[in-house]
Parts: C-alpha cells; sequence; structure tokens
C-alpha cells in the first residue's frame, strides 16, 4: 500500500477516535428550565435560583421562564430581582392570577430586599400570567425538550392541565404538555417511613392541584421529598463568606438567626430538585420507580407497580451533597 494512501487511513483512524472520545466527555446541551417556585414563606428557594444561575453560567442549563406558584404581593419582584442580579433581567416571569395560594416569607426579608436591590417588575402587574406564559414559552421549545423543576405549590401545573387552545397554541395544555415536556422534576412529597399520614407542605397547600397533577400528568415525574432535604444544611458558609452587597447572602444573614433550629443552615429542599433536574439524580441518588398516590388530605402513598414516576432515595453521602449545595449557593454574578 502507497505511504500516502496509508498515512490518510491513519488520519482517518485518529479523527474517528478523537471525535468519539469528545462525544463521551463533551459538553452536553444545556438543558432548558422553567422554575416554578413559592419564593417566599420559606427561603431554601433562595438557594434553589442561585444553583439554577450558577449552573446556568456554566452552560449547563438555559432557563427559560421563572414562574410564582404564590401569589403574595412581592413574588413577580422577587423572581425579577433575583435574575437581575445574576444579569439575566430578560427571563419572563410568571404569576398567578386568581385564587391561589397567599404567603409572604416568614421572616419578612422579602420586603428587605425588594426595598434594597434593582428589578425591572415592581408589582405582579406588570409579570405575565402563569398559565399564559407557560403556553407561550412551551410552544416555542423543540418536541420532549423541556424540564420543569416546581419547588413550590402545584397549582400552575394543575392549571396549565386544563388550559385550551389559544394564540400560542392550538394544543390544550395536557397535548401540549406531552409534546413539549421532557420531565418535570417535583419538590413534593415523602417516601419514608411516614408516607400515606405526613402532609409535605407544597403538596397539602393546595392539595386538590397536587392530585390532579399527580394523578394527570402525563410526562416522567421525579419526585424529591421532604426526606431528603431534610438532612442537608446550606446557608453558613454563604454568611460567613466575604462577599458584598448580594440579596442571595442578605437573605440568609436576615433568616438563620430567627430560628434555633436552622443554627447549622436552612434545609435543603428545593436546591435538590434543581440539582436533578439540571444534572439528572443517577450521581446523587437511586431512583425508585412507581407512581405516587395523591390523597385528597394532601398526603401521599406509593404504587410500586405503577409506572411514569420516580422517588430518590440517598446514594451519595449526605455531606457530599450537602457540599456541592453550599459551594453552588456562593456563585457570584458573571458579567455579559
Amino acid at each position: 500500500m502507497p505511504k500516502s494512501i496509508l498515512a490518510i487511513l491513519i488520519l482517518c483512524f485518529v479523527s474517528v477516535q478523537l471525535f468519539s472520545q469528545s462525544l463521551k466527555s463533551g459538553t452536553k446541551k444545556p438543558v432548558p428550565i422553567i422554575f416554578d417556585t413559592d419564593l417566599g414563606p420559606d427561603y431554601d428557594d433562595v438557594g434553589a435560583i442561585t444553583m439554577l444561575h450558577a449552573f446556568a453560567d456554566n452552560k449547563e442549563c438555559k432557563i427559560l421562564a421563572t414562574v410564582g406558584s404564590n401569589k403574595h404581593k412581592r413574588i413577580g419582584a422577587l423572581l425579577s430581582l433575583f435574575n437581575t442580579y445574576y444579569n439575566r433581567p430578560g427571563i419572563p416571569v410568571g404569576v398567578l392570577r386568581g385564587d391561589a395560594v397567599n404567603l409572604e416569607a416568614n421572616q419578612k426579608w422579602d420586603s428587605i430586599i425588594v426595598d434594597k436591590y434593582p428589578h425591572s417588575i415592581k408589582s405582579n402587574d406588570d409579570a405575565e400570567e402563569a398559565v399564559s406564559l407557560y403556553r407561550r414559552i412551551l410552544s416555542k421549545q423543540p418536541d420532549k425538550s423541556v424540564t420543569i423543576v416546581t419547588v413550590g405549590f402545584l397549582t400552575n401545573l394543575a392549571n396549565l392541565l386544563k388550559s385550551q387552545p389559544d394564540k400560542y397554541s392550538q394544543l390544550n395544555g395536557k397535548a401540549l404538555i406531552a409534546k413539549k415536556v421532557k420531565q418535570l422534576v417535583c419538590m413534593a412529597g415523602r417516601f419514608d417511613a411516614e408516607m400515606g399520614t405526613y402532609k409535605e407542605f407544597n403538596v397539602v397547600r393546595d392539595a386538590a392541584a397536587s392530585k390532579n397533577v399527580f394523578d394527570n400528568w402525563n410526562t416522567p415525574i421525579i419526585f424529591t421529598g421532604w426526606e431528603i432535604g431534610d438532612k442537608l444544611f446550606a446557608g453558613v458558609p454563604l454568611i460567613k463568606s466575604d462577599i458584598k452587597n448580594s440579596p442571595v447572602k442578605e437573605v440568609f444573614e436576615i433568616s438563620i438567626p430567627q430560628d434555633p433550629a436552622d443554627k447549622n443552615g436552612r434545609m435543603c429542599w428545593d436546591q435538590t430538585a434543581v440539582l436533578i433536574a439540571v444534572r439528572g439524580y443517577e450521581k446523587y441518588y437511586y431512583g425508585i420507580k412507581g407512581k405516587i398516590v395523591g390523597k385528597a388530605d394532601g398526603s401521599n402513598g406509593w404504587d410500586p407497580k405503577g409506572k411514569g414516576h420516580i422517588y430518590v432515595k440517598e446514594k451519595m453521602p449526605v455531606k457530599q451533597v450537602e457540599e456541592l449545595i453550599n459551594t453552588l449557593m456562593l456563585h457570584q454574578p458573571v458579567k455579559r
């Protein structure tokens, strides 16, 4: 065989090998995310939205929209504030209209930071209606591409399921979800020894909406239950850091001292959902397959013979996950 041909064949072989390796180790496409939160009554949501922006800055996800599942008067401004702080002021913000849960921050941090940090949405009247925003965003996305992560009440998702064709899509809500959504990651429920009797906060505050979503949502759902986040503590490294002029740090500085139970940090329920939504659960947790059983009183059971749902159990040591969450919560804005 002529040397020139042999050289070409070797070059082709090497190129194929390098391409194969890049596919195995190369960067994955950013996960398209809609973030649905009750931002206010607890402050782990603040840690969750911080992690989401950290992942976005690392090109691991793309934030399509931030949506409030809580009707309190500052939620639109708060979502705008955190998006602005992380230099993404253009991320769409959705809010509830009509009957819904209305809870402000127990520690009163919401009014303090809204008065101090910039944001373009001054009131909920300036934001889009939640279901309309969902339908607008979903209609523009590739099929089976969007991950929705909900860390609050399931009101918006129940309303989306019931929505009818509009100017954005000829599909009703259920058909639009089936066409555009890849999966739902949900911080809700409890899946340990207390399952069946415990009424987890996100579920019970709008129990009818929760049961509707559990029964009728038509994409895979991954649940991170109360018992997962209850063992993780975050925020102390943040408040001990030399970070300045940060609404994230200020929320934890205000809130942690108000409850002796938070002396080691606030529990990380919502952060685990964001972690799973962006990076998947497999490295961090075992997945238990079946189907959640939603109950009218807000408690939940589990059908191991059911299909379509997964709840997670610890795999990586708790302290390692806790360290990862605390590190991500130290993330600072990136200039664009």
